[in-house]
């Protein structure tokens, strides 16, 4: 039996999907900040409760909650800007000429034929200091658009209040415009985004910020310089799938073979076992419990989401994809397996 279009297409109908669109067009530049916010207030939310339930005030447990979680977010980014840009302007203001010539020198030494040492190394220089300079621009341009990340920030923020204090109304009145017969599969499909985002939270942030605290204290009594700000970075390439932390493990490895510290490289690339060792045992533990999401969605949406929703893509990216899976699963059981 064919579907009377017309039949559907009622003018209030049409006025709806008219506005709908308009907003969305409103809403679209700072819709990452919004979706965001409903991510975050879903964390936030248990904690706001707990705080409620001694203070008694809603707004006031919110506004603490959010304190305990967002600043130390935010502190973290400014963190890693800060030593990202201090550890270049290092390396340019420094005159790294001679450590890249020693080094080429100690490896040219173990390969057939001759190489002009004095100008591979001019070239590595050049580009190195291109590089630098390159990044050093980037940190310029991201600084003078601190309007646009500050109207970002008080959406994210204003986001995060509203969806933690009425989130719950929000669903009621999504749900219902869902029809009687669909209201199953509505609370089902609520039920598997939940344990997506606790499987996503708990299995896979959690366990980066373990790894990322025992890199940090490891860098650090192995005497790296930068050991600190080197865990954070072990602990954010951690949430990427099958990528990993590796390139810090190997970066350091490879520096301490040309530097000739032999047992330290060789401590170092077993801290790196180590870690992934530990990894394997963390991660299924903590995220076994709630969603079995597959470890090629969460690298896609890892990869894929900084490139649609820039920095905060990292954290948007896989949830969406996970709730994707998890809705369209959910749709798989509920009304196709059904018919089978």
């Amino acid at each position: 039996m064919g579907i009377n279009i017309k039949q559907h297409l009622t003018p209030p109908i049409l006025l709806i999907i008219f506005l709908l669109l308009i907003s969305l067009m409103f809403v679209f530049p700072v819709l990452n900040m919004i979706i965001l916010g409903a991510i975050l207030a879903y964390g936030i939310r248990p904690v706001a409760f707990k705080i409620q339930s001694k203070l008694k005030y809603s707004s006031i447990s919110i506004l603490l909650a959010m304190i305990l979680i967002l600043v130390p977010l935010i502190l973290l980014v400014t963190y890693i800007i800060i030593e990202t840009s201090g550890m270049i302007s290092g390396f340019l203001a420094t005159n790294s000429y001679s450590d890249i010539n020693a080094a080429l020198s100690s490896i040219t030494a173990y390969l057939p034929g001759e190489f002009d040492i004095n100008s591979m190394s001019a070239e590595i220089n050049s580009s190195l200091h291109e590089v630098g300079s390159y990044a050093l621009n980037y940190i310029v341009k991201f600084a003078g658009s601190l309007m646009n990340i500050t109207l970002d920030l008080f959406i994210l923020v204003c986001s995060v209040f509203y969806f933690t204090r009425d989130g719950v109304k929000c669903l009621e009145f999504i749900k219902s415009f869902v029809p009687k017969d669909s209201e199953k599969f509505f609370d089902d499909t609520v039920q598997s985004v939940q344990d997506v985002l606790r499987s996503i939270f708990y299995g896979h942030f959690l366990t980066s910020l373990i790894i990322g605290i025992f890199a940090a204290i490891g860098y650090s009594i192995l005497g790296f310089p930068y050991g600190i700000f080197l865990g954070v970075i072990t602990g954010i390439l951690q949430l990427i799938p099958v990528f990993g932390p590796w390139p810090i493990y190997w970066i350091l490895f490879f520096t301490d073979l040309l530097a000739g510290n032999y047992p330290r490289a060789v401590i170092v690339l077993l801290f790196g076992f180590f870690l992934s060792t530990v990894d394997m045992y963390i991660r299924p533990a903590l995220s076994s419990h709630y969603a079995d999401i597959h470890p090629l969605i969460l690298l896609v949406g890892f990869l894929s989401g900084p490139l649609v929703y820039g920095i905060v893509g990292f954290i948007v990216g896989p949830l969406i994809l996970g709730i994707t899976y998890a809705v369209l699963d959910n749709y798989r059981k509920e009304y196709l397996m059904e018919d089978v």
